[in-house]
């Protein structure tokens, strides 16, 4: 099977949802000429035009509040913020109209609405362009959230998030564009909220997503050598929440580390922690232990910054611990 970077396979599920069908549009800033701030939508404007692909002015609240209205007169807009660091300009429609409508009109009206953006460290960009929000996201009912890892994943789950008749997030992080993974030629669609086992194991479950699953894979070959068995939960989508998939390796391993790179106090892992607590208590053997981001604004510093995420060090000292 041939390897894509995750760059690519997301402009090939943006360009086969563009042939599939003629409801789907871009919109955002620097989405079409200049292809994107992280090249996803490179070439789509030479293909599909003004009318498919289209530039917008530097306003968040406006590109949701137009691709909410364009959803809702039936169209299937992908809209892009450009770093989830600019997901509060958007919130109130976000939280206030996209999220609600659907709900408020009780379900007469369908809201296919992909909003695209990215985020996380990585490339010391500082406090307002290096933030993990996902947490934020996954407090407001009536939307989906999604984060995939790699470039599998994220085709098949952004071609999914693009026909849903509800609104989806779709978090794409800014290390991962150049990650290269196998991708089919033919066409396919993953489930939302279907979390995967990217690892087998027996003495610890690991549970993830986005980059920090790349780092939990290369924890993971380090305590191989140890003697120590780590099974990989990439959560791939944070809202729903795939508990089954969660409870199921809890009740395997009877050990639990959850690694993420959003700030620990409040984060995806807090509501994970909760949802073992409630579903699985009985199994397990050990607290369950958090690698988190540092409850800081992101440093600008590489030193700093590098100190501000787990890293591959961090994930297996807590697996010890547990151990």
């Amino acid at each position: 099977m041939r390897e894509i970077t995750y760059r690519q396979a997301l402009n090939e599920a943006l360009r086969e949802e563009l042939e599939k069908d003629e409801r789907v549009f871009i919109m955002g800033e620097d989405v079409a000429i200049y292809g994107g701030a992280y090249g996803v939508t490179t070439d789509l404007w030479k293909k599909f035009g003004d009318e498919r692909v289209k530039d917008t002015p530097i306003s968040e609240s406006a590109i949701v509040g137009i691709g909410l209205g364009a959803a809702l007169t039936g169209m299937r807009p992908v809209v892009e913020i450009m770093y989830i660091d600019f997901i509060p300009l958007c919130l109130e429609q976000l939280n206030n109209q996209v999220a609600k409508i659907r709900y408020m009109f009780g379900g007469k009206c369908t809201v296919p609405l992909t909003i695209r953006t990215e985020g996380g460290a990585g490339r010391t960009l500082g406090a307002h362009h290096s933030q993990s929000l996902e947490a934020w996201l996954i407090h407001i009912p009536g939307i989906k959230v999604v984060m995939p890892s790699t470039p599998y994943d994220a085709k098949g789950l952004l071609k999914s998030s693009i026909r849903e008749d509800n609104p989806v997030v779709f978090i794409e992080h800014k290390m991962l564009y150049n990650t290269k993974g196998k991708v089919p030629e033919e066409e396919y669609v993953l489930p939302i909220g279907v979390a995967d086992v990217k690892r087998e194991g027996k003495d610890v479950t690991i549970i993830t997503y986005s980059r920090m699953v790349l780092f939990s894979l290369e924890a993971a070959s380090f305590l191989e050598k140890e003697g120590i068995s780590v099974e990989i939960i990439d959560l791939r989508t944070l809202l729903p929440l795939d508990i089954e998939t969660i409870v199921k390796s809890v009740k395997k391993t009877n050990r639990v580390v959850i690694v993420e790179e959003d700030c620990k106090t409040g984060g995806v892992g807090a509501e994970v922690l909760s949802q073992i607590i409630e579903n699985a208590f009985d199994y397990l053997d050990a607290p369950i232990k958090r690698v988190a981001g540092a409850d800081v604004p992101m440093p600008k510093s590489p030193v700093l910054e590098k100190l501000a995420i787990p890293d591959v060090e961090r994930i297996c000292k807590g697996v010890k611990e547990v151990l």
